[in-house]
């Protein structure tokens, strides 16, 4: 007896489409919703790490053009995310000119590395806005070369961003000896929009490679504040659809 062939789509298992989901059933076809209606989880905590993770990448996507220097762990951002989730946790809506916000803060990581870090604060020598360092002329090594990085807090139309302006390699001569340490002067050092960071970079014994300090940015720059507020909090998280209470 000749077995006759079935007609139309033959269903092994499982698909999904527009959230439904088909699949046979002792020779039957079930049709049921393959969405779940339940909420997702927003506890206070998980809010408070997504909104970290979510300033971390916003940041790395400033600085990623500038070639920041960042040894050990899985990968330049992954050491990176390690040191920026440090930083105080800013909270903005989900929708909105602050969704895609960056801020500008001391101690942002620009570089980690094995060599000593430099000491370094903003302040003035003979009236004249400076950043001062705790390196002697001494310091500096044969094959040593010290890059700047400078960092600006901008409002782009009404979004906070910031963008790395250049790092720049200092030659010597650039350098100030005040009570024997090198400083750097200028006005721009008393912008209190911007943020710089002084980071010392060696030759490796690996052929092409680099060693450098670990260094974070030194800024008068606070306008990132006014988001680490238990109000801004709560209202980005009602922007979210509120918190989810813990059982």
């Amino acid at each position: 007896m000749k077995k006759e062939k079935p007609m139309g789509l033959l269903l092994n298992g499982s698909v999904r489409s527009a959230g439904v989901t088909f699949y046979l059933k002792q020779g039957q076809m079930i049709v049921r919703s393959s969405k779940t209606v339940a909420k997702r989880s927003n506890t206070r905590g998980q809010f408070v790490q997504r909104q970290r993770m979510r300033h971390t990448t916003a940041l790395w996507q400033q600085m990623k053009g500038c070639h920041p220097m960042f040894d050990g762990g899985k990968s330049t951002y992954a050491r990176f995310a390690t040191l920026a989730n440090r930083l105080p946790v800013v909270f903005v809506p989900c929708k909105g000119p602050l969704e895609g916000a960056s801020f500008l803060m001391p101690d942002m990581p620009v570089s980690d590395g094995s060599l000593t870090p430099i000491k370094q604060q903003l302040g003035s020598v003979d009236g004249i806005a400076a950043l001062l360092t705790n390196l002697t002329p001494d310091d500096i090594q044969r094959y040593e070369k010290l890059l700047l990085y400078t960092a600006e807090q901008r409002l782009e139309g009404h979004t906070p961003r910031v963008r790395f302006q250049r790092v720049r390699e200092v030659a010597m001569d650039e350098f100030t000896e005040v009570d024997g340490h090198l400083a750097l002067t200028g006005e721009e050092f008393a912008d209190t929009m911007r943020g710089w960071a002084l980071v010392r970079v060696r030759p490796s014994s690996t052929p092409g490679a680099e060693r450098c300090s670990t260094q974070g940015l030194v800024t008068q720059c606070r306008l990132y504040e006014q988001y680490t507020t238990e109000e801004a909090l709560q209202q980005a998280a009602k922007s979210y659809g509120g918190l989810t209470e813990r059982l």
